[in-house]
This record gives structure tokens, C-alpha cells and sequence, in this order.
């Protein structure tokens, strides 16, 4: 196992929402295997503390926060949480999201405005609160989780390709609106991934009549994509080893998009 000294990561204070569950606690464990000291913002505290804890006890340096980061107010406080605890942040990796599959015209207003607020609100309102932390340290590396249906539709999902194409361009606007700050963005956009949130995606989809099942989704992208490897991923465009990658979508599917 990387030492925190020589992890490539090492002295650097990275926050991440949605980092207790899926891909996102996968990124809060390699993160701190690599030297970092996390934040972990969940809206599931006990999750975010438990996996905190578990860092804790292995060496590394983790905190846990309970947020609903659609929300101002918490995300300003956990935000002022992680800044008191380790410092300005260097990284920050806006995941934290979720999904509704289902019939266009059954879709409701309340629905639409509340994924919109989970996984495109979260964003503007993380880095709002984070990109200061970074300003004053003339540097710092945004990674925003999108997905392949940001550019891929599926039917059943009008309203979750819709959210993932703003975080697509949230990305890279906040890419060339920074740049010359110091700052990168970058957004990761994996195909159909091996999590709880992924496999009731395709339960949801298959619900609906869409071909959705394993043998299905082998076909596009040769299998089902692991949390490790997004959170791989996520790695490298938070890292300085991508000093020079900004404002682009890495697509972590296998193909899919290639075809």
C-alpha cells in the first residue's frame, strides 16, 4: 500500500460529495490511500462517518459530513466543516448524484426540479463554496462526475440525460472561465457501472421494457464498469499527472462511446 508521503496525492485536502456510497466512497478510500486528507459529504451521515472511521483506523486521514449538497446552507456548512479541519481544499470531486427512469410525460414538475437540484445544483453550489479555497491558493482541480448519457440517450431517461449534459458543460465553462487561474476542470463520464445506483438503473430500465440486462449492456461495452475504475479515473484528473488536461470529458466505458 502507498504511504500518505509518496501517494500521488500526498499533502493534498480533497473534498467529495456523494463520497459515501458507490464511486464516490471508492474515490474517498484511493484518494486517502494516495496521500490525501478527504472530506467525505454525504447525504447519508452515518455512512459518510462510518467510512471516515474506517480511514481513520487504517492510517489515513478522512472526515465524515452529513449534507443535502442541493442545498446552500449545508453545503456552505460542511464546506466550513472540511476548511476548519484540514485547510483550503486542492481538490474537490463533485459526485454526488442520482436517477430517475421513467416515462417522459409521467415525469413531474417536482421530480424535474429535484434531480435537477441533486446532480446539477450540487455542482454550482460545491464548487461555488470551494473554488474561493482554491483562488487563494492559485490552483486546485475540479472533476465533476457526468455519465455517457450526457451525450447517449436512453429511453426512460430524458430528465437524467438532461442533468448529466449540464454537468458536462459545467465542466468545461468552469474549465476556461479559471484556466488562467490556476484552476482545472474536468469531467469523468463512465458508462453503465456495477453499484447499487447502477444495478437498479438497469432493474428500472428493464421495468420499462428497455434492453437493459447484463448480456445487453456487454454488447456495448463489453461488460459492467467497476466502481475502482472510475474512481481510477477520477484520480488521474485530480492529480497533477493531469496538469495539463482541462475542460475535457473522460469517458471511462469500455467503447461504448467509440462505437
Amino acid at each position: 500500500m502507498v504511504s500518505r508521503s509518496d501517494g500521488r496525492l500526498a499533502g493534498k485536502v480533497a473534498i467529495i460529495s456523494g463520497g459515501a456510497g458507490g464511486c464516490g466512497a471508492a474515490a474517498s478510500e484511493l484518494f486517502a490511500q494516495q496521500g490525501a486528507k478527504v472530506a467525505i459529504i454525504d447525504r447519508d451521515v452515518d455512512a459518510a462517518i462510518a467510512l471516515a472511521s474506517r480511514l481513520n483506523e487504517t492510517g489515513f486521514e478522512a472526515l465524515g459530513l452529513g449534507a443535502d449538497v442541493s442545498r446552500q446552507a449545508n453545503v456552505r456548512k460542511a464546506v466550513a466543516a472540511a476548511k476548519e479541519q484540514y485547510g483550503n481544499a486542492d481538490i474537490l470531486f463533485n459526485h454526488a448524484g442520482t436517477l430517475i427512469v421513467k416515462p417522459f410525460l409521467e415525469i413531474e414538475e417536482s421530480e424535474w426540479d429535484w434531480l435537477m437540484g441533486v446532480n446539477v445544483k450540487s455542482m454550482f453550489l460545491m464548487t461555488q463554496a470551494v473554488l474561493p479555497q482554491m483562488l487563494e491558493k492559485g490552483k486546485g482541480s475540479i472533476v465533476c462526475t457526468s455519465s455517457i448519457s450526457a451525450v447517449y440517450a436512453t429511453p426512460g431517461e430524458v430528465l437524467y440525460d438532461a442533468t448529466k449534459g449540464a454537468c458536462h458543460m459545467f465542466a468545461r465553462a468552469i474549465a476556461v472561465e479559471y484556466r488562467d487561474r490556476g484552476i482545472r476542470c474536468n469531467a469523468v463520464a463512465p458508462g453503465f457501472i456495477r453499484t447499487p445506483h447502477g444495478m437498479r438503473e438497469l432493474r428500472d430500465l428493464q421495468a420499462m421494457g428497455v434492453d437493459a440486462t447484463e448480456a445487453a449492456i456487454a454488447l456495448q461495452q463489453g461488460r459492467l464498469c467497476e466502481a475502482s475504475e472510475v474512481a481510477a479515473a477520477a484520480l488521474f484528473l485530480a492529480s497533477d499527472e493531469a496538469s495539463f488536461v482541462n475542460g475535457t470529458h473522460l469517458f471511462v466505458d469500455n467503447g461504448f462511446s467509440a462505437v
